[in-house]
Order: structure tokens, then sequence, then C-alpha cells
């Protein structure tokens, strides 16, 4: 049994288990949170407004299908912290007047919050970040076109390969669903994974952000070698023997 947690750390829980499982029981979960079948079944019932799951009698069953990704709302409130203390790393790792481009996804949104009153020329990969980035006004704003990804705001098609392919950028902030060695940086979506892929050739730099439980994880599809990236900006969860590996194969790594 651990300690108390904090609703968003539960519901992660919660989801672990689900994708492992394919089925939660109300009374396990709550000896296993150390909380109240009550507080258990607020969070089960959050997450099936979100479409995560499906409550059925004493628990829940996941209608996620394998490999398949969180929706946005629910990604954001995961490991925000660890995600904006990543985000401040990376932004200040630009110098005023570069020209870069952020990815997509939760870690996008909080690289461009991040960047918001700095004096740079930036091109965001998603809809989220555009309107993040457009409230500042020294940020110069060039927006790809594309096709937008529901849910995730991502853009994404051939489009947005173009507008990128025309483009060089002193950084790309990259970010990713899984991340090792021996798999690579992946995606879940195939167009994302396109776009991210051209993001990063058309870049002097490649900074990868992925928090620690991505190292856990492998998407659908090959983004490049992870010896591919510059520089990989991580967190404190982060697994050493992961870390030492990037390190031994010429990848920078911070953690937040």
């Amino acid at each position: 049994m651990i300690g108390v947690m904090a609703s968003g750390t539960r519901r992660e829980g919660i989801v672990d288990r689900l994708r492992r499982d394919g089925r939660v029981d109300v009374g396990e979960l709550a000896a296993e949170f150390a909380t109240s079948e009550v507080t258990v079944r607020r969070d089960l019932d959050v997450l099936a407004d979100n479409g995560v799951l499906r409550r059925v009698r004493g628990g829940a069953v996941s209608l996620l299908m394998r490999g398949e990704e969180l929706p946005f709302a629910m990604r954001q409130a995961e490991s925000a912290g660890a995600k904006e203390r990543m985000a401040a790393v990376a932004a200040a790792m630009v110098r005023d007047g570069e020209a870069v481009t952020v990815d997509s996804g939760t870690t996008g949104l909080a690289i461009a919050r991040a960047l918001v009153g700095r004096r740079l020329t930036v091109m965001p990969l998603s809809l989220h970040a555009a309107r993040a980035l457009a409230a500042s006004p020294s940020i110069q704003l060039m927006l790809p076109g594309g096709t937008v990804r529901f849910g995730e705001g991502s853009l994404v098609g051939p489009m947005a390969e173009a507008s990128l392919a025309a483009l060089r950028f002193d950084t790309a902030f990259v970010t990713c669903c899984g991340l090792s060695l021996d798999s690579g940086v992946t995606a879940h979506d195939v167009q994302d994974a396109a776009v991210k892929r051209i993001a990063m050739a058309a870049a002097s730099r490649v900074v990868l952000l992925a928090e620690g439980a991505k190292f856990a994880r492998t998407a659908l599809a090959v983004v490049c070698p992870a010896s591919q990236v510059d520089v990989v900006v991580t967190d404190q969860a982060a697994p050493e023997e992961a870390v030492t590996r990037l390190r031994a194969a010429g990848v920078e790594v911070l953690r937040a």
C-alpha cells in the first residue's frame, strides 16, 4: 500500500492498470492507493467522461485500444509539473533571435508557454501551441498548413510537411510517445511521425523532450533512432541505465 496520492497521479495509476489488465476493481484500487472507494469511483467517473473507460458493476473496463494514446485533456494533467520543468530547461537553451519549431502534444504546449515573451520566430505544429504563442507580441508566429487531427490539434499531412521542408530552423523541439535506444523515438500516429521527421531534418539542432515514463513505452510509428537526437530533456524519473546508454551513444541528456 502507498501513501495518499494527488488525484492526477492516482488516475495515471488507474490508467496504467487498465492498460495492463483491461479491467479494474474499485475495492482493489482503494486498497492500493490508500484512499476511499468513493474517491476511486469519482476518479473512474472522470476517466469515463474522457472516454478512457466504461463503468461496470464494481469497477471499470478499458475503452482504449492497445497502443492508443490517452485523450489530450487527460495527458495534459499527466506529469504536468515535470513537463513544465522540462519546458523551462528547453526554453533556456535557445537565444533571442532564433528560429524554432515546436512539436505537438501536451509537452509541446508546455514548451510554447515557456517561450512566451521571448524574441523568437516560432512555427508551432499544433493549434494548442499556436494559441499560446499568439498572445506574445515578441514572437514572430509562422503557421504551417496541414490537416488538423481531431482532439489532438496537431497539424499533419502533405501541406504541413511541405511548410517545414521549405524552411530552416535553429532548433526543433520534438516530443514523443516512446523512447529507447532499441526501438528509437516513436509516436502513435503515422502522419504525426512523418511531420516530426521533417521538422528534425529542417533544424540544425534537435531537442527531444520525454518524461521518464516515456522510456518504458514504445508506440507504433518509428520517428528516428534515438542516436539522431542531439539533446534529450527528461525528468528525475528517467531510468539511470537508459540515460547512461543515451549518453554513451553521444546524446546529451539534461534532467529537469
